[in-house]
């Protein structure tokens, strides 16, 4: 990264580490993406199954992993200062830490899974891929971890391509071991939507490997010499991750959690509804990558500006990122209002289920907008470092707000199951709301602080 004078520099360098970040964070998507789709074209029962076991692991995996967020900050503020000899300290101290929650996640799933699962009351065959998919797919959540840790390391470094390349060669990959388990071919038992947990974790298992051998071979990570920083736990680095990390983790599981919530709501519901609506939810997040990958760059570009003390410079870009979500995110409703049924065929070919997910489309138009405001501006809060008043917004705008609504519109209105997706439009609009008027308060004090 390097200091910029003129808005146009910035927009650049916002391009230059974003669409790395965007090419990386949809091939992430798609294995899920991947696994939601060719298990729909197995069965409608393998898509709703393996629907309900994402919709369980997606909150835990990402607000655990937004933990490790606190990452981007702390490098890109100790690259701000010229502080770079004590980044591989960080990196390793949140090592430990992904080791130690991926070690404890598997613990709690062994123990509760199949409690947590019949507690839905899904039909009998839905529970069991559900369980069965989890249960594959807990064999990748210790490299999955592992990785995020180096993938953030990298991307705060600037070095957003080399997580594209690692991401370029996972799609494949998990896309050949999806029609292997799924379908049965050649020595590959025939698993159904069961198979893609097992293709997704050895996928996870291949990404570290490429990202170790990157990270011990290759500058400029070589120079940081992660190896040497391998010293005992550090419990002041781990408080110092945790005081930053556990309030991003919690702002992106009551986000990411109420997506979940609504699948789980929507079980009374029959089969179809319940894979249409998750056909629907799985579009919308591939759109929802342009936003988070704008958030993600404001972090580090932010982060850095703070840590140079050009508070200026950090305010434009995050004007800068949030306009540029904004403009994005008219272009991708139009493109949904037009091909939705296109869309909605991508993951399905019966119709009762195709017409569903093309009408769910419909209201995802509307709460993307609001992801394209809330999503870059929670980015650029914690290139402040600023997360304990963005924690306590997500949980009113998502948890008090939108749920209740959506589950009363639903319940006492003609909108059926789509109500839900209203509440959700009044979460996200709420918290795009909160999160504005916060970013100009922080703005404004580290304005008169600088002066003072």
């Amino acid at each position: 990264m390097k200091q910029t004078f003129t808005t146009t520099q910035k927009l650049k360098q916002m391009l230059v580490i974003l669409l790395p970040v965007l090419a990386t964070q949809i091939g992430m998507f798609s294995l899920s993406f991947f696994d939601t789709t060719m298990s729909g074209h197995y069965s409608p029962v393998d898509l709703a199954g393996v629907a309900v076991g994402s919709s369980l692991w997606t909150p835990i995996y990402t607000g655990l992993s937004g933990i490790i967020l606190a990452l981007p900050p702390i490098i890109s503020q100790l690259l701000g200062r010229k502080e770079s000899s004590k980044v591989s300290y960080s990196v390793i101290q949140a090592m430990y830490l992904a080791i130690t929650m991926g070690i404890i996640i598997i613990l709690i799933g062994y123990f509760s899974l199949d409690a947590i699962l019949s507690m839905m009351g899904l039909e009998e065959q839905v529970e069991s891929i559900a369980f069965r998919y989890l249960v594959a797919l807990s064999t990748g959540i210790l490299p999955i971890f592992m990785y995020f840790v180096l993938r953030t390391f990298m991307d705060s470094l600037g070095q957003t391509k080399i997580t594209m390349f690692i991401t370029m060669i996972a799609i494949p990959i998990n896309i050949l071991l999806n029609y292997l388990f799924i379908h049965g071919v050649w020595i590959f038992p025939e698993l159904g939507g069961v198979g893609t947990g097992y293709a997704t974790s050895i996928t996870y298992w291949c990404m570290l490997f490429i990202a170790i051998w990157i990270v011990s071979k290759k500058e400029p990570f070589v120079s940081y010499q992660l190896r040497q920083a391998l010293t005992s736990i550090s419990w002041l680095k781990w408080k110092e991750i945790l005081i930053i990390g556990i309030p991003i983790g919690f702002s992106v599981f009551f986000e990411t959690s109420i997506f979940s919530a609504v699948t789980i709501l929507m079980s009374n519901y029959d089969t179809s509804t319940i894979a249409a609506h998750q056909s629907a939810i799985n579009f919308a997040s591939l759109i929802y990558m342009i936003p988070l990958s704008i958030s993600t760059a404001l972090t580090i570009l932010v982060g850095y500006e703070v840590g140079a003390n050009r508070l200026k410079d950090a305010k434009l870009y995050s004007y800068v990122g949030v306009g540029l979500a904004i403009t994005i995110s008219f272009i991708s409703g139009l493109f949904l209002l037009a091909f939705r049924t296109e869309i909605a065929s991508i993951y399905t070919q019966n119709q009762e289920v195709l017409h569903l997910t093309a009408n769910f489309l419909i209201y995802a138009i509307f709460f993307q907008l609001s992801d394209a405001i809330q999503a870059p501006i929670q980015g650029a809060l914690r290139g402040y470092k600023d997360v304990n008043i963005t924690l306590i917004m997500s949980f009113l705008s998502y948890w008090i707000i939108g749920l209740p609504c959506g589950f009363l519109i639903a319940t006492y209105t003609t909108f059926g199951p789509y109500g839900y997706w209203i509440g959700l439009i009044i979460g996200l609009a709420a918290g795009a709301i909160c999160l504005s008027a916060r970013l100009l308060h922080v703005q404004k004090r580290k304005k008169y602080s600088s002066i003072y």
